[in-house]
């Protein structure tokens, strides 16, 4: 979607003009300029990635780099699709996303999705969100990222949580299982600090940044993913990873980087028969404050992960 500025609009914040003239959320709207799907365009056919406080000038395009199904469609109710509820109350609900299950549409009418599978059992989370096309989810897992999604009831409980996401009070935790390549070194605990930024040339990846001249090109966002190791079997590792404010692929980006990209990762590694990258959300918790009460969930690595280390 390109929208052109107009004279009206000069000076106006850039993501209060793209939730009036794309008719989405302001939610919504920053959380494209999160995943840095919003760009502008100058007057000399300059091309940069789009920051939230940026003012609309004279000439400007600002371009969403998404499909205008991504911003317009709602989940439609599906009660066919199984959703393994472990944790429930009357503000929030913790589901368990299988592998290869999606968690919202992308498409017009699409189902099978735990987000439509949540519009159907909760219909109350038709207006929470993100969007319509993402009732209540607070957060998402990629398709083949198994483990733990929340998902809001009320808006009050959705404004706490994202709020609290953006510093760290949602703890969130990962099990991975990585495969140690060209001789690379895992140490037993550490931290990965690299910046991440949308790949130039590869819509579907992201681009972990090695030194102050890239990240300032590619305007890349710090990124810090904790971890400890929990287990060894010859080159492979079973690992927790912790990233708290965690970008799209941050993990599967950070260990990659580091020369042990996670088992059956196609995109940042190598395929194997898995058919799936070997990523689970194994915890979630919360502290709490005035608006939502304190909750930790669990989730145990699934067999077929757990496999690979045998």
């Amino acid at each position: 979607m390109q929208l052109a500025v107009e004279t009206s609009e000069v000076g106006e914040r850039i993501d209060k003009v793209v939730a009036r003239r794309a008719e989405i959320g302001r939610a919504r709207v920053g959380q494209l300029f999160a995943e840095g799907a919003i760009f502008l365009i100058d007057a000399d056919g300059r091309r940069r990635k789009a920051r939230k406080g940026d003012r609309a000038a004279a000439g400007t395009t600002i371009v969403l780099d998404v499909e205008d199904t991504a911003l317009e469609l709602s989940a439609v109710a599906d009660s066919d699709v199984a959703l393994h509820v472990v944790f429930e109350r009357d503000d929030l609900v913790v589901v368990e996303k299988p592998a290869r299950v999606a968690s919202a549409p992308i498409a017009s009418g699409e189902g099978g999705t735990i987000a439509n599978a949540l519009r159907a059992r909760y219909p109350e989370m038709a207006t929470v969100g993100f969007s319509p096309r993402e009732p209540g989810l607070c957060h998402r897992l990629d398709t083949d990222t198994s483990g733990l999604l929340l998902a809001a009831r009320t808006p009050a409980a959705f404004d706490a949580i994202v709020a609290g996401m953006k510093y760290g009070a949602l703890d969130k935790r990962y099990l991975l299982v990585c495969e140690l390549v060209d001789g690379s070194v895992l140490e037993e605990s550490g931290s990965i600090d690299l910046p991440l930024a949308g790949h130039p040339s590869d819509a579907r990846r992201v681009v972990a940044c090695r030194d102050a001249v890239q990240t300032e090109r590619l305007r890349a966002r710090p990124a810090l993913t904790s971890y400890r190791v929990l287990r060894r079997s010859g080159s492979r590792a079973l690992v927790e990873a912790s990233a708290s404010k965690a970008f799209r692929h941050q993990i599967r980006a950070h260990f990659s980087a580091i020369g042990a990209p996670l088992v059956g990762d196609a995109l940042y590694g190598t395929a194997t028969e898995l058919g799936r990258h070997a990523l689970h959300a194994s915890r979630l918790a919360w502290a709490g404050d005035a608006a939502v009460a304190p909750f930790d969930i669990e989730s145990a690595l699934p067999l077929e992960l757990a496999a690979l280390l045998d």
